[in-house]
Formats: structure tokens, C-alpha cells, sequence
């Protein structure tokens, strides 16, 4: 089968590598250490198996599997992560992953691929173990990932709502000013909203009272 790993750690794509070479059956296609290059890949190379990691830069795994998924529904997308968070589960879970591993069980990563691959779904025993609290949780709540916002961008709502300004929210948050701009403006261009003062009113609107 034909992989591409992404992973912004090139110490873990190439262990990464190496393991899954170390199976006859897998051949590794490419690397790539953001979601941007986790597309154009796939575009170009289209994959038996897409395994990614979940926090990467300016577009996580999750928006790019999404991205990937609207184009290429049958795409199978492992993800392989140091996170257990509630919501990057219910977001992959969403946009169809076929499954989510933690990375420090790294001897499970080949069956995991021969399972995708052969069409199963896989979810590490920590993440299993966690789906019915997960899924109760949730159920009855507005989930405002429908909007397609992530944690960071979360952050800079809120932090935007106080009044702070990009170099304010840049020092909270240990990001550049350039980073916060182009959060700003990925956020207004996903929530449809024209200036800072639209995406406070739409903080206090939708979002204050809710949690991700």
C-alpha cells in the first residue's frame, strides 16, 4: 500500500518512515510537515493511506483532511497524534477519518494501516475507551466546529472580544504579529464577518457561553 506521512517533526516522519518500511506490504510515497503540503500531496499522489498528525501550524490535520475529504470522499485518513482531546475526536470522527492512534503506541501503527486499508475503522484503546463519554457529552450541545473554528482561532476570538490588540494577542499567545493577522483573517473569512467588531459581537453572540 502507498503512504504519505505528515507530521511537522522530521525526526517523527522519519521514524515514522522507517517503521512502516520495515513492512513489505507499505511503501511511503512522500513526507510533508503541514496540512498545506498534506494536501497538494494527496492531490498529487492520491495515497492508499493519508497518516497525519493534528496540530501543525497554520492548517491543522483536521482542516486538512476536511479540505481533502470534500474533494476525495473515499480518501482514508489515519490520524496519529500525541492529543486525546474531546473535540479533535468528534471533529475526526465528523469528516470521516478512519481512524485516530495515539503516537507512543507506535507498534500498533501497521495493523492499524492494513486494517484502514482493508476498510475498517481504528481507534487506539485510550480513544475507544473515551467514545461513549465523548458522544453523551456532546450530543445535546450546539457544536460550533460546525463553523469550523479550532482551538487557536477559539483563543484569538476570545482574546479579540477583550480588546486586545494583534501584538497584545500575539504576546498572550507567544505567536508573531504577522501569525495573528493571518488567524484574523482566516477566522472573518470563515465565519463571513467583515471587521474585528463583527467577530467580537459574534463572540458574545454565539460563542461566550460555550466551550470547545
Amino acid at each position: 500500500m502507498d503512504i504519505i506521512i505528515v507530521d511537522d517533526d522530521a525526526l517523527v516522519s522519519s521514524s515514522l518512515k522507517t517503521i512502516i518500511e520495515s513492512s513489505d506490504d507499505c511503501r511511503v510515497l512522500a513526507t510533508a510537515g503541514s496540512g498545506e503540503e498534506a494536501v497538494e500531496l494527496y492531490e498529487a499522489n492520491q495515497p492508499d493511506i493519508l497518516l497525519m498528525d493534528i496540530r501543525m501550524g497554520q492548517m491543522s490535520g483536521l482542516e486538512a483532511a476536511e479540505q481533502i475529504l470534500k474533494t476525495h470522499p473515499k480518501a482514508k485518513i489515519l490520524f496519529l497524534t500525541t492529543f486525546a482531546d474531546d473535540e479533535y475526536i468528534i471533529r475526526a470522527l465528523k469528516i470521516g477519518a478512519k481512524g485516530y492512534l495515539l503516537k507512543q503506541h507506535y507498534h500498533s501503527i501497521i495493523p492499524a494501516l492494513n486494517a484502514v486499508y482493508s476498510g475498517q475503522n481504528v481507534f487506539g484503546e485510550e480513544i475507544t475507551t473515551k467514545l461513549p463519554s465523548v458522544m453523551s457529552t456532546n450530543s445535546n450541545k450546539k457544536d460550533f466546529r460546525d463553523f469550523g473554528i479550532l482551538d487557536k482561532e477559539f483563543e484569538i476570538i476570545s482574546l479579540v472580544s477583550k480588546g486586545l490588540s494583534n501584538k497584545e494577542i500575539a504576546g498572550e499567545l507567544f505567536l508573531s504579529e504577522g501569525t495573528v493577522r493571518n488567524y484574523i483573517s482566516v477566522i472573518l473569512e470563515k465565519l463571513s464577518l467583515r471587521d474585528r467588531t463583527q467577530l467580537a459581537i459574534f463572540y458574545f453572540n454565539h460563542l461566550s457561553d460555550n466551550k470547545f
